[in-house]
């Protein structure tokens, strides 16, 4: 299996893979391209909004993402003023590890 970092900027990039990706790029064009080659999309709701992470996320990237038929597991984060209701609000931390085992689940069955 191979994780693949894709960020909006390159310091985010470079925190993914210091967390364990085995590689990463950065920006609209590594994502148009990956997104629709990924198994498995992980990462915050936001991601699937045009002009979200203060105009980071383009809209082709969110196009990219969400025509993917890559499964999507999304953290619902937000620094938007947008607020999902039905979710419960939790600590990072808590939200990785349940991202963790619903990535898990989806891999068993692959």
């Amino acid at each position: 299996m191979e994780l693949v970092a894709l960020g909006t900027n390159g310091i985010a990039t470079a925190r993914m893979l210091k967390a364990g990706a085995n590689k990463g790029a950065s920006g609209e064009s590594a994502v148009c391209y990956t997104a629709p080659r990924a198994d498995l999309i992980v990462g915050p709701i936001s991601v699937t909004w045009a002009n979200a992470m203060l105009g980071e996320v383009t809209a082709k990237m969110a196009e990219a993402i969400m025509s993917s038929s890559a499964r999507k597991i999304l953290l619902p984060l937000s620094q938007e003023m947008v607020e999902i209701v039905g979710t419960l609000e939790e600590p990072l931390p808590h939200l990785m590890q349940q991202a963790v085992e619903k990535i898990k689940e989806v891999i068993d069955h692959v």
